[in-house]
C-alpha cells in the first residue's frame, strides 16, 4: 500500500484534532473566567484526576494508558495556562528530580521557579509567592525525607496531590572514573548509591550538595568531582555520563506532595488518602499501648493505615510526632468520627490534607 493515502488520512485527522483540542481549550478558558468570578481554585486535583481515569478507562488502544495519560497532562497544563498564569515552586536549581517531578504533574504550561530549601518552598506558597509547589517526601530505598515531615509541624499547608517517579540515578562528571576523588550529590542521592559507590570509587570523597543539580554544577567546576544525578540534570549542564543506573536498587522511587494553600475536594469510592500528624504527649508516657490506642479509632471504622512514622517533636526529650497516611476523605463521615475520637486524648490532631491515591 503507498504511503501517501494514508499520511493525507492523518494530515486530516491532525487538522482535526488541532480543532477540536482549540474547542476544549476555549472552555477551559470559559472555566477559568468561572472560577476567577467566584474565587475558586485554577488547580483541582480531583478533577485532573477523574479525567486521567476516564480516558484511561475509555482507552481501546493501540495507545498505552501512560502515553495517554502523558498526553492529557499536556492538555490541562496548556488549559491551566489559559485559566490564570499558574506558579509552580520546586527544590532547584534547575533539572533536579524534583523539577522533573513537577514537570510530569504540571506539564510544560506552567510557571516554574526553583527555591533551595525546602523550607524556602513553605515559605513562598504560604506568602502567596507561588500557587502550589512540589517537594520529596520519601524514597523507596532510604526513607522519608526528614525536613519535609517536620516542616508541615509549624505549616498549615495543605497536601492537595502526589506525584511518584522512578529515580534512576548517573554518574556525571568531566574527567574518567580513575580520577575522581569527589563526589557530590544530594544525602539521598548518595545514600540511594551507596553500594555502587563503595565498589566502584571506595577511596573517593561523598560530599552533601544541596540538590542533585548543584552537585553537576559544582562538579563540571571540579576537574577531580563527579555527581550523582538524573541525566536530565547532565543535558542540561552540558556535562558528560560516565555511568548509568547506579541506583542500588533497580525500583527506585521517589513520593513527592503537591503543596497549596486549599484543601483538595474527594475524589471518593475509596480513591483518596489522608495524611495526618499526631502528638500523643504525656498519654505516650503515661500508657504503654498509646501507640494502638492511637490507631484503634481508625481501625474500628474500617480506615487502613497505610503508613506511620514518629518524629521527634523537638519540644522535650522523648516526646513523638507521629504522621500517618490512612485511606479516605477528611470529610468522609467515619473520618470526622475518628478523628474527632482521637483529639479527646491526643494533645494534636493535625489535618495535612486529603488528596487522591496513586495507582
Amino acid at each position: 500500500m503507498e504511503l501517501g493515502p494514508i499520511r493525507e488520512k492523518i494530515d486530516a485527522l491532525d487538522r482535526r484534532l488541532v480543532e477540536l483540542l482549540n474547542e476544549r481549550l476555549a472552555l477551559a478558558a470559559e472555566i477559568g473566567r468561572v472560577k476567577r468570578n467566584a474565587g475558586g481554585q485554577i488547580y483541582v486535583a480531583e478533577r485532573e484526576d477523574a479525567v486521567l481515569r476516564k480516558v484511561s478507562a475509555q482507552n481501546s488502544g493501540p495507545i498505552r494508558n501512560e502515553a495517554l495519560r502523558a498526553i492529557y497532562r499536556e492538555i490541562m497544563s496548556a488549559a491551566i495556562a489559559l485559566e490564570k498564569p499558574l506558579v509552580v515552586a520546586y527544590l532547584g536549581p534547575e533539572a533536579s528530580n524534583t523539577h522533573a517531578a513537577a514537570l510530569r504533574k504540571f506539564g510544560a504550561s506552567v510557571e516554574y521557579r526553583p527555591m533551595a530549601t525546602v523550607s524556602d518552598i513553605f515559605t513562598a506558597v504560604e506568602k502567596g509567592d507561588t500557587d502550589h509547589a512540589v517537594i520529596p517526601i520519601e524514597n523507596s530505598t532510604e526513607g522519608s525525607v526528614r525536613e519535609a515531615l517536620d516542616s508541615f509541624v509549624e505549616s498549615d499547608l495543605k497536601i492537595v496531590s502526589q506525584i511518584y517517579l522512578e529515580i534512576s540515578h548517573a554518574l556525571i562528571s568531566t574527567g574518567p572514573l580513575e580520577r575522581i576523588e569527589r563526589v557530590y550529590s544530594k544525602d539521598q542521592a548518595l545514600a540511594q548509591c551507596r553500594h555502587w559507590l563503595q565498589r566502584n570509587l571506595p577511596h573517593a570523597r561523598l560530599i552533601d550538595a544541596p540538590s542533585t543539580s548543584r552537585a553537576v554544577q559544582l562538579a563540571k567546576e571540579d576537574p577531580g568531582a563527579a555527581a550523582v544525578a538524573g541525566e536530565l540534570a547532565a543535558e542540561h549542564y552540558g556535562v558528560p555520563v560516565i555511568a548509568r543506573n547506579i541506583q542500588d536498587k533497580a525500583d527506585n522511587t521517589t513520593r513527592f506532595f503537591v503543596l497549596g494553600r486549599r484543601p483538595s475536594g474527594a475524589v471518593g469510592n475509596g480513591k483518596d488518602v489522608t495524611s495526618l500528624l499526631v502528638s500523643l504527649g504525656d498519654e505516650a508516657a503515661s500508657h504503654s499501648g498509646a501507640l494502638l490506642r492511637m490507631l484503634m479509632p481508625l481501625a474500628e471504622r474500617g480506615i487502613n493505615l497505610s503508613k506511620v512514622e514518629s518524629r521527634p517533636s523537638k519540644k522535650r526529650p522523648w516526646d513523638y510526632f507521629f504522621f500517618l497516611d490512612v485511606t479516605g476523605h477528611h470529610d468522609d463521615p467515619r473520618m470526622r468520627e475518628a478523628l474527632s475520637e482521637l483529639r479527646k486524648f491526643c494533645p494534636m490532631v493535625k489535618w495535612l490534607g486529603s488528596y487522591p491515591a496513586v495507582d
